[in-house]
């Protein structure tokens, strides 16, 4: 027997409570006239390069409500765009035009001069990341772009109604990858707020150390505490991703994430299932898993009732939205504003 999927008017419900209890989530709220976030992941990876100005594009031109992008430094102390702390071999080229055979240096020992000569257009077509994403498109001469290009891009679309969803990328058991952790939510900080975008823009991160900060520095910017329970991947196990809180110690996952101070919860949609997403709603706690691609796992999460899904496929959600009519974010016309 299938599940039924959560009434509009209780979703709704869900999202007036949050809006009015939740610390920071008020400006979440404000532009969201739908319960629920489509987010496209990386802009729309499995259809566009990751992280580049045209995925973001793509996804724009699809029609979501969330541009969900991961952020590093540069030498220089700007943020770039980039879901790795150095460059993945499997998507990046050197200036001559050859795949990377390893991972370099940090990003933040690199310059933006360097950066910008590193071409993020297609994936290896040797690698498994290409079996995985084969209807990614090819775009030749795709650069990292820095975060502030990216919100330019947003505004010149003029697509005022999506908001940013942003990864502030830091390995905890390899620090020596990244900056120092304060320097880093300042630089992201001062861009969203040069560029008028902190009301439009939640932070998120598996390492809630940098979370904590940015709590601190920016109370009104809303955050997402993400978390993965995978064998090999587990960062709710030991604390050293989670502030120093263990599982273990706890009730269950939305126990621990409701003493850390969270009211937006990503976990791998692989962790989670309906159960769990009701202790999610008795801690407070609204739910909007990654990264979901299939249409049967879409269909099931809308009927356990998440709030939003991040997704390399953003097409195929809203299909799926329509099925159960659901209203949809606005889909906007990219053709004029394509600079790079």
């Amino acid at each position: 027997m299938s599940l039924q999927p959560l009434p509009a008017a209780r979703r709704l419900t869900w999202l007036r409570w949050s809006c009015t209890t939740a610390m920071g989530l008020s400006l979440w709220c404000a532009g969201a006239a739908l319960a629920f976030d489509v987010q496209g992941h990386r802009g729309a990876r499995a259809l566009a390069p990751e992280n580049t100005l045209y995925g973001f594009q793509r996804a724009l031109a699809i029609g979501v409500s969330t541009l969900e992008l991961d952020v590093v430094l540069s030498a220089e102390g700007v943020p770039i765009v980039s879901h790795d702390t150095t460059a993945n071999p499997d998507i990046t080229r050197d200036p001559s035009g050859r795949w990377l055979q390893s991972r370099g240096q940090p990003f933040h020992t690199l310059t933006l001069a360097q950066i910008a000569a590193l071409d993020v257009g297609r994936i290896n077509p040797s690698s498994r990341y290409a079996r995985d994403f084969p209807q990614q498109v090819a775009v030749d001469g795709e650069r990292i772009p820095t975060l502030a290009a990216v919100l330019d891009l947003v505004k010149r679309q003029r697509a005022d109604h999506v908001r940013f969803n942003i990864e502030l990328k830091r390995n905890p058991e390899r620090p020596q990858e990244s900056p120092d952790p304060e320097a880093f939510v300042r630089a992201v900080l001062d861009v969203l707020r040069t560029q008028g975008m902190a009301s439009r823009t939640s932070l998120q991160g598996f390492d809630w150390s940098l979370l904590k900060i940015a709590q601190r520095l920016a109370p009104e910017v809303p955050l997402a505490f993400l978390s993965a329970q995978r064998p090999r991947f587990n960062t709710l196990r030991t604390g050293a991703w989670s502030g120093g809180l263990r599982e273990a110690d706890f009730k269950d996952a939305p126990a621990l994430l409701a003493t850390a101070g969270a009211r937006l919860w990503s976990p791998n949609f692989n962790d989670i299932d309906r159960k769990l997403i009701e202790r999610a709603r008795e801690e407070g706690l609204r739910v909007i898993p990654w990264t979901v691609n299939e249409v049967p796992d879409m269909e099931r999460l809308i009927d356990w009732g998440v709030d939003g899904i991040i997704t390399d496929h953003p097409e195929r959600l809203r299909v799926v939205m329509e099925q159960r009519g659901m209203a949809l974010p606005p889909t906007v016309d990219t053709a004029p504003a394509r600079q790079n």
